[in-house]
């Protein structure tokens, strides 16, 4: 028999939650070092660095993406405290500073030993989830080298099918909707955008068993969006037809990434005579650049050369409900590691998420440590 899921349960064997992101820069004089931290080991040249970094400059230099962490820091303190759950809550990027490393110094100095991790994307791919584990690996390599303790860190399961996640962007979507005209508004397209990555690494997302085509990345993004459309016309009485999408594509153009983009398919729809689109940033937890230029600015630009009404959801933020997620996620994560059944909150056919990734899930290329998975390194922990 499963427990019936109580929030006021404690978060033992947990002793901290470590909000994990990508970080961004704050400044113009960061705008370099900021890329030249995201591409290390790729040789580009600092020219071609300062040429991607205009996106950047636009906006002075700075990324929203760390200003939008403080606010979900601070959500999260708040939910926590209001429910009387006490967990301190830190926070690290992987490319900016507060740098992870620097982090976990200060939570085993702290005295923490049981770190469970929220890393702020909601799906399963090499740069979304494992590209976290080995970063978390590398600095526990740090702190050990270092002679301090390892604690033991896990991470929260995916959470994009979670209704914490799903519902702002349901009243995001109808928000976008309000805003365009009303003689449009009943016909508008749904254009949910992701973030584009190698098919190669689509495939190989997510367990093995999920492997193939689009693999875990693209059924995980096909459910939430199909979620959110129906929520949408449950609430409207409308059927708004809808596509995924992709966007932010980089790297080399001879190697297949994910199609279509964002601005050829608003083409498309303008040329089928679509009246208008709303742009659904499913794939991305906050407005951060990708969204603000990728969107805001790139899209909306060819939309209105075009002569087709757009609008653009929220994403999820640091709205209550999806610090409440969080919460829901923490002691369904700590019941579970104390040997208790719990009710795991999920919406659609995937179901709830593995909490430990397994071997094989969303491989690198070249293979590294990765913490909080099957194959994880140990390390000498300081709790087990």
């Amino acid at each position: 028999m499963s427990d019936v899921f109580d929030p006021s349960r404690s978060p033992a064997p947990y002793d901290a939650l470590l909000l994990l992101s990508f970080g961004g820069p704050e400044a113009p004089d960061d705008v370099v070092p900021f890329l030249e931290n995201v591409t290390r080991g790729r040789g580009i040249p600092k020219e071609r660095l300062k040429e991607v970094g205009q996106h950047y400059f636009l906006f002075g230099g700075v990324s929203p993406i760390n200003d939008q962490n403080r606010a979900l820091l601070h959500a999260l303190r708040k939910d926590f405290a209001d429910h009387a759950l006490e967990l301190p809550v830190y926070w690290g990027n992987r490319n900016w500073a507060p740098y992870l490393t620097d982090t976990l110094r200060e939570l085993v100095r702290d005295g923490h030993r049981r770190v469970l991790t929220l890393v702020t994307s909601a799906y399963a791919s090499y740069s979304g989830c494992r590209q976290y584990r080995e970063n978390l690996a590398e600095s526990l390599a740090t702190l050990q080298a270092e002679g301090l303790p390892v604690p033991r860190v896990d991470k929260l399961r995916h959470y994009f099918n979670h209704p914490g996640f799903l519902e702002p962007m349901v009243d995001g979507v109808l928000a976008a909707l309000a805003e365009l005209p009303a003689d449009v508004r009943d016909g508008a397209h749904l254009a949910f955008t992701t973030h584009s990555i190698p098919t190669a690494a689509a495939d190989a997302s997510g367990p093995v068993e999920d492997h193939g085509d689009g693999g875990a990345y693209l059924s995980q993004h096909l459910e939430a969006a199909g979620l959110i459309a129906a929520a949408v016309r449950e609430r409207t009485g409308r059927e708004h037809p809808w596509r995924l999408v992709y966007q932010s594509r980089s790297g080399a153009p001879h190697i297949p990434w994910l199609e279509p983009d964002i601005c050829d398919h608003l083409e498309e729809l303008h040329d089928a005579g679509a009246p208008a689109v709303v742009m659904v940033p499913v794939g991305f937890v906050s407005d951060h650049m990708e969204v603000k230029y990728d969107l805001d600015t790139e899209a909306a630009a060819q939309a209105a050369e075009l002569g087709l009404p757009v609008s653009r959801s929220a994403t999820v933020g640091a709205d209550p409900r999806f610090a409440a997620a969080v919460r829901e996620l923490v002691l369904e994560r700590a019941a579970t590691e104390s040997g208790r059944t719990v009710e795991r909150c999920a919406l659609g056919r995937l179901g709830p998420s593995h909490d430990l990734c397994p071997v094989g899930c969303c491989p690198a290329r070249t293979p590294k440590p990765a913490a909080a998975g099957a194959d994880a390194p140990r390390l000498g922990e300081a709790a087990r």
